[in-house]
């Protein structure tokens, strides 16, 4: 018999609304039918929208919660002012055992302060990370990348414990026996970069050749790297990863207008993009940034998805699916015994302060 796995949504967080996150959560029901949810939200809101669906209706259990985090809102007022909010509750229900993993598409900083304090942080990890996966030319379609929006100011021990939990990412969610991990730089000399960068760099390499080393290391790796196949898993701090995200994404859809705009030119063109309707299909599904929405907040005592606040049904319903997969492959309990068994106290840096970026 399979296993149902409940997984707990906030339904109000987002720049679209409830609308959309029910959308998105009919459209993962449709393909899986051991899901179940709880959808944290005002009623009034969200009931008509349910019924419209009823399908979806049976299989949902609405939670009223009393309030609702802005996007513009501070971290730290959230933390004080948002017990009660759909993202409060929504956290709450998985660190409370009652779901296995939170979805949200709200304040991305918020998000992680309400994690962080409902979860706590997995032993021996000082800053959490936001870890996405990236379109790239290696075997599995995909490189991870992290940080992409949790901490801007990561220091050399934050960016080595980012790398081993990238690399027990890769490991569960690639399936890949020794991920290669390489290190965002402005070039890959070893002259270039901060203090920070050659920091870890020298740390990671000699993780990497301890006897119970569980990735290669590349070394450093340079933006065009980021789609390559060099490596599998990509680490850098938050600044850095959010622009590099917000710009790949940018990209993908300006190539979009860009094909589109030349088929549609003149008849001839139009007469060419009728044959090649497949191929062009095919390179639409490949960049489309809404396939691989869902960021996943790494190095808790819990299982969290950011989807993009932006996210339409499609991008939404791609998080939930991140999300199931993790559930059914117990992903947050694999990656923190691993972790807590592998990280090296000396590249953990005591009494650092964790500050959760501000990316919607």
């Amino acid at each position: 018999m399979t296993r149902q796995i409940v997984l707990s949504i906030d339904a109000m967080g987002g720049d679209r609304g409830p609308a959309v996150v029910i959308s998105g959560m009919a459209k993962s029901a449709a393909k899986n039918p051991d899901i179940r949810f709880l959808l944290h939200g005002d009623p009034q809101q969200l009931e008509p929208l349910l019924r419209r669906r009823p399908a979806l209706d049976r299989i949902t259990e609405i939670r009223p919660c009393s309030g609702v985090i802005a996007m513009g809102e501070k971290p730290s007022h959230a933390v004080r002012h948002g017990k009660g909010s759909s993202m409060w509750n929504c956290v709450d229900a998985v660190a409370r055992g009652e779901a296995a993993v939170a979805v949200s598409c709200g304040n991305t900083g918020a998000l992680m302060a309400l994690s962080m304090l409902r979860m706590r942080r997995a032993p021996g990890i000082d800053r959490p990370a936001i870890a996405v996966l990236w379109p790239s030319r290696n075997r599995s379609g995909y490189n991870i990348v992290l940080d992409v929006g949790a901490d801007v100011r990561a220091d050399a021990a934050s960016l080595s414990q980012y790398a081993i939990m990238g690399a027990e990412y890769a490991r569960v969610g690639l399936h890949l026996e020794t991920p290669r991990v390489g290190l965002l730089n402005v070039g890959t000399e070893d002259h270039k970069g901060g203090a920070g960068r050659h920091e870890a760099n020298a740390t990671l390499a000699r993780i990497a050749e301890g006897p119970s080393a569980a990735f290669t290391y590349h070394g450093f790796v340079e933006g065009g790297d980021i789609t390559g196949d060099k490596v599998d898993v990509i680490v850098t701090d938050g600044f850095t990863g959010n622009i590099a995200l917000k710009t790949a994404e940018g990209t993908a859809s300006l190539i979009g207008s860009f094909l589109s705009e030349g088929f549609r030119a003149t008849l001839l063109s139009r007469i060419a993009a009728i044959f090649a309707f497949r191929a062009l299909q095919r390179l639409k599904k490949r960049i489309d940034p809404r396939r691989v929405n869902g960021g996943v907040f790494l190095g808790l005592n819990g299982a969290v998805v950011k989807s993009h606040g932006s996210a339409d049904s499609t991008g939404f319903s791609a998080a939930i699916k991140l999300a199931f997969r993790m559930a059914q492959d117990g992903f947050a309990e694999k990656v923190a015994a691993r972790v807590a068994s592998g990280l090296p106290g000396s590249i953990t840096a005591p009494g650092v302060t964790t500050g959760a970026g501000t990316d919607k």
